[in-house]
């Protein structure tokens, strides 16, 4: 009995549906499984590269820190930062920044005309420190292989080519942002006499103590040169070449502002107490825990009836979870005299002690900024005995007591050198110990091969935002006059 037609004709739609839902379903697996080809290759290759941007940024050592370690002659704890370490960033500020940019202004922009109508105004005396600094080098001149040495106690390489960009070799990182501000500070220089700054191979240490000893890297035992090297202050028993400090452009860790600011609110401040109004006795506040024999003992004189003396411990951890409210340096220029005690090595703080016309108590300083060559005891500072540290501080509050119009000369002359000592001074300083060491260099300078160009764009990329808001402060101009006239050697 054969089947009916309509059941045939159900069965054959039944079969079709059942082949078009197979091939449905083998269609829909085949590009699900496809889709998770896709898919998982895509994961793949997105991991792939998401290592390697880490791994290229694991290998960029940058002016805030990123992969360094700390100077092995100054160890300190690189965690207490907290850097920004996503690799996007890095890479982005390290490879984009300075795009298209100069470092500085070009040639052309500075301006020749007003340069030469400008009569140069003669440099401050202590300028001739630079000599000084430079003779081991006079007759040697400064190779290579000199800096090869110099490197090995060196945080970074500079070279300035053109007068216009900058390039830095970064060997370990210096603690806070030392290092930014340093460099930032160079940029500066570009900025205020554009094409001008002679080309020049440098060694830099930013860390605190003199690294350079006469006794070790003596030429006339060693038949060679000591190797050059730069940092922040010396002694007379080194040859580290003495350089303006990073605070000068600011110090973001203890709210010290940049120093053209900073020297006017403090001298503000200062005239609102006449000198005969003052506090009769001496002051002096800072950080005792840094490793100083003359700060530890400063603490025994802390008596103004024995010793004339208020002496306060500074902690900087607690003022700044308080926002640095007790420890404005403007706030700090109410007493006659005003100590100055050298810490781990110098501190940044004489020129604002200096700056508040208090008579300046310096106990017998052992290291030397670039500036400091300029002060004159008696004149503009009076010397104090850190072999009898209580009784020395209270003989000279007691003489300035007694004379006192004296005592407010000494204070307003120390005022005086700092007020002369702006930052159009710091940048000819800087400008004359350039070109200086340039003469005595008997090669080329080039960049190495690991070094980068810095600009300005990445400094402020790398800074978070109380470190970029004292580097756009402490922003240089063009400079409308020539550096100041620089002292010859005399038998020139």
């Amino acid at each position: 009995m054969g089947i009916p037609m309509a059941v045939s004709t159900t069965l054959r739609r039944s079969r079709l549906s059942s082949h078009l839902l197979r091939r449905r379903l083998v269609s829909t697996s085949t590009f699900t499984f496809t889709m998770l080809i896709f898919l998982s290759c895509i994961l793949i290759l997105s991991f792939i590269v998401y290592m390697a941007v880490e791994n290229a940024a694991s290998r960029i050592r940058t002016l805030a820190g990123h992969n360094l370690e700390a100077t092995p002659w100054h160890p300190f704890d690189i965690r207490e930062r907290h850097l920004d370490a996503s690799a996007s960033r890095i890479l982005r500020c390290s490879y984009l920044s300075c795009l298209g940019l100069s470092t500085a202004f070009t040639n052309s922009s500075f301006s020749s005309s007003s340069s030469a109508s400008s009569p140069s105004l003669a440099c401050p005396s202590f300028f001739r420190s630079i000599h000084h600094d430079l003779e081991p080098w006079r007759q040697s001149r400064i190779s290579r292989s000199a800096l090869d040495e110099a490197r090995k106690h060196a945080a970074m390489r500079i070279v300035i080519l053109g007068g216009t960009r900058i390039y830095v070799d970064l060997y370990y990182s210096c603690v806070q942002s030392r290092a930014m501000f340093t460099v930032w500070g160079l940029l500066q220089l570009l900025r205020t006499f554009p094409g001008k700054v002679a080309d020049v191979d440098i060694l830099f240490d930013c860390m605190d103590r003199p690294a350079i000893k006469r006794t070790v890297y003596n030429p006339a035992a060693t038949g060679s040169p000591p190797p050059p090297l730069f940092r922040y202050c010396t002694t007379k028993d080194h040859f580290d070449i003495p350089f303006p400090d990073w605070s000068f452009w600011g110090w973001p860790e203890i709210n010290i502002r940049p120093w053209d600011e900073q020297f006017k609110e403090i001298k503000h401040c200062s005239q609102s107490i006449p000198w005969k109004m003052r506090d009769a006795t001496a002051y002096w506040k800072g950080n005792t825990d840094v490793q100083s024999p003359i700060r530890t003992e400063l603490l025994n004189c802390n008596d103004t009836e024995q010793w004339k003396s208020q002496i306060m411990h500074q902690d900087w951890i607690q003022e700044s979870k308080y926002g640095f409210q007790n420890s404005k340096l403007s706030q700090q220029c109410k007493h006659r005299y005003k100590i100055y005690a050298e810490g781990f090595a110098w501190s940044v703080s004489l020129k604002y002690i200096l700056s508040c016309g208090s008579v300046p108590l310096i106990i017998d300083p052992q290291y030397e900024d670039f500036f400091s060559r300029g002060l004159i005891a008696a004149e503009n500072y009076m010397p104090i005995s850190s072999k009898s540290l209580c009784p020395s501080i209270k003989s000279v509050v007691d003489w300035g007591n007694k004379h006192p119009d004296k005592a407010e000369a000494i204070g307003k002359n120390g005022q005086k050198l700092m007020q002369e000592l702006n930052m159009d001074r710091v940048y000819d300083y800087m400008f004359h110990l350039l070109a200086e060491y340039s003469k005595l260099q008997d090669f080329k300078p080039s960049p190495p091969a690991s070094a980068r160009e810095v600009c300005a764009h990445l400094v402020l990329c790398f800074a978070d935002a109380k470190q970029r808001e004292l580097l756009e402060k402490s922003s240089a101009t063009l400079s409308s006059s020539p550096p100041c006239a620089f002292p010859p050697l005399k038998d020139e």
